[in-house]
């Protein structure tokens, strides 16, 4: 007996190839969705967007499938390229794949699931969920190595609650053995790590296409000039190569890194030291808050983290309307606006804000 009607996001990689195989092992009724979200092909080696729809294709072959295939570029211009490139204006660094997450798979393909009546959807994130009560929680992925719940902070409770998450338990290494014994031709393809619309391709090179040079001047902490930048938009914080500073008069040999911006001035602050105090911050403020499900207490002790790869950190939470204040207790290097904070309670990720203020 069928557990439920499922449609699956199926990318044309070996993570959604194996939660499709495990979704029918476990009895559900399997159709695919392969998304397309981007349109500007311009035929360089980084767009990958033709193989991953003919390896989707052959997967839900193997799989026995349905495949189908919708465009949510409109969606996905409007709801998450238009913001990030307004953001990279205003000097901050925002994260698209967040985006993509909240606005395109948990939100446009969510959408479009229910409405042609299928019970749930499916993707090959490394999560987890779990309903208690009126709720569901979202949970890290068991391979602390891939779990990817920073991406999916901001997606809303009641996509969570309705969606399946079949690799949350796995490690990468046992996903890639199932498809291998399987015999699915994604068994071996490469993982992918570019930005989730621009593939693997140098961004400075794809910010050419959509952002104009804004040149100014870099400056050190002493407000001297010390080489010029292409427009703010092209740099974040904590960024070491592409600065084009080299022997500069009376400087000791220490690579430089992007400290702060400024955008009245149009002028970018670099300083010498991996851990310059300019790097270093220990609080953070917040816009945009998404909490996963409400939160009574608003003062608390918890986990958080500023960047994807990052260990969770100890801080000190206060939650005030639409804003996460967040204290660390030990100070965080190159905290950088527009990127996302996320906080946990042991293994439950609560949510997070973008990164607006820093102290």
């Amino acid at each position: 007996m069928s557990k439920g009607k499922v449609l699956l996001g199926l990318s044309g990689g070996v993570d959604s190839s194996v939660a499709g195989l495990i979704l029918k092992r476990k009895g559900y009724k399997v159709d695919a969705l392969f998304m397309r979200n981007w349109e500007d092909d311009d035929g360089s080696p980084y767009c990958s967007i033709k193989e991953d729809f003919l390896d989707a294709v052959f997967v839900a072959e193997q799989l026995k499938v349905e495949l189908f295939e919708e465009n949510f570029a409109k969606e996905y211009r409007e709801k998450v390229f238009s913001y990030f490139l307004e953001e990279l204006e205003l000097g901050r660094t925002p994260n698209p794949d967040i985006l993509c997450n909240r606005e395109i798979k948990f939100n446009s393909f969510f959408n479009f699931a229910m409405n042609a009546g299928y019970d749930f959807i499916a993707t090959g994130h490394y999560v987890r969920s779990k309903k208690y009560k009126e709720r569901t929680a979202l949970l890290k992925g068991k391979d602390k190595g891939k779990d990817q719940s920073y991406f999916l902070h901001s997606i809303s409770s009641e996509a969570l609650a309705k969606s399946i998450f079949p690799l949350g338990s796995l490690n990468k290494l046992e996903v890639r053995k199932t498809a291998k014994k399987e015999g699915l031709i994604t068994s071996e393809k490469k993982d992918s790590t570019g930005i989730c619309f621009i593939g693997e391709r140098p961004f400075p090179e794809f910010l050419n296409n959509y952002i104009p040079h804004n040149p100014g001047s870099i400056e050190d902490e002493n407000g001297n000039e010390i080489g010029e930048h292409k427009g703010l938009a092209f740099y974040t914080i904590g960024q070491r190569q592409g600065l084009g500073i080299g022997g500069i008069k009376h400087s000791k040999n220490i690579p430089w890194y992007v400290a702060e911006k400024n955008i009245e001035k149009n002028t970018l602050v670099a300083v010498q030291g991996n851990n310059h105090p300019l790097l270093m911050s220990s609080k953070l403020e917040t816009k945009n808050l998404k909490l996963i499900n409400e939160i009574e207490e608003k003062r608390f002790n918890a986990k958080a983290k500023v960047r994807y790869r990052q260990e969770d950190q100890d801080c000190f939470i206060e939650i005030l309307d639409e804003t996460l204040k967040v204290k660390f207790k030990e100070k965080q290097r190159a905290v950088t606006p527009g990127q996302s904070v996320v906080i946990y309670k042991n293994d439950i990720c609560l949510g997070g804000g973008e990164i607006n203020i820093i102290h």
